[in-house]
């Protein structure tokens, strides 16, 4: 699945924070678990594969590490996020028990 728009934007938002592509800092990894996060609140879906090989041709991030812990801030914002939705309560008055 391609990324889509609102997701290249918020990678680009990523690559302009991170002053030093080669250690990210513990605030920037804060950040961006922000924007990963805003991003599953708001369903926008994203392919990991596909963020690794943008971070990896956006040209600035020459060393691998960072883009790695990068796509796996993603994938575990994106699997909390999946985890949570199941465990969603739903309220009494939807029962459709006819109380």
């Amino acid at each position: 699945m391609p990324l889509t728009n609102n997701v290249i934007i918020k990678l680009n938002e990523i690559t302009t924070m991170v002053e030093n592509k080669s250690k990210l800092s513990e605030s920037e990894i804060n950040e961006i678990k922000i924007i990963f996060k805003s991003l599953v609140e708001k369903n926008e879906r994203y392919d990991l594969d596909e963020i690794e090989f943008w971070f990896e041709n956006e040209g600035s991030w020459t060393i691998k590490e960072p883009r790695i812990r990068i796509v796996n801030l993603a994938n575990y914002i994106q699997d909390k996020y999946q985890q949570t939705a199941h465990l969603r309560i739903i309220s009494d008055d939807n029962c459709g028990c006819g109380n």
